[in-house]
């Protein structure tokens, strides 16, 4: 399976919801899934005083680009704050987080799979 074939729509019409985890605050509005290859495009929310820290670092076996749309996010490994404009690139096993987000933060985010073709 696949993530659909979508033609343009208002991302307006797909509604928040609340992310898995115990983190209140952290939201995110899938505009397109795969959930058989674990991969979706979203945006994610981070409310005003968001802190990911029960979350812990996060290490996925999928490639994530993910660009901010506003806002800030401290990663507190890191102890660095990524602003609205900013753009990351994480390989499966790149950790990254816990997050904070004093102001709030909206990001676009991509997940996917590189199939090597072997196998």
């Amino acid at each position: 399976m696949s993530k659909p074939e979508l033609e343009f729509f208002p991302v307006d019409d797909v509604v928040f919801t609340a992310c898995a985890g115990s983190v209140d605050g952290l939201q995110e509005r899938v505009l397109a899934a795969d959930p058989e290859g674990g991969v979706a495009t979203r945006i994610l929310c981070f409310v005003p005083g968001t802190d990911t820290t029960p979350n812990g670092s996060q290490i996925h076996d999928f490639w994530e680009e993910v660009y901010i749309i506003e806002g800030s996010l401290t990663d507190l490994n890191l102890e660095k704050t990524f602003t609205a404009g900013m753009y990351a690139c994480r390989p499966p096993g790149m950790a990254h987080g816990p997050w904070r987000s004093e102001e709030g933060c909206l990001t676009f985010e991509v997940r996917y799979r590189i199939n090597s073709g072997l196998g």
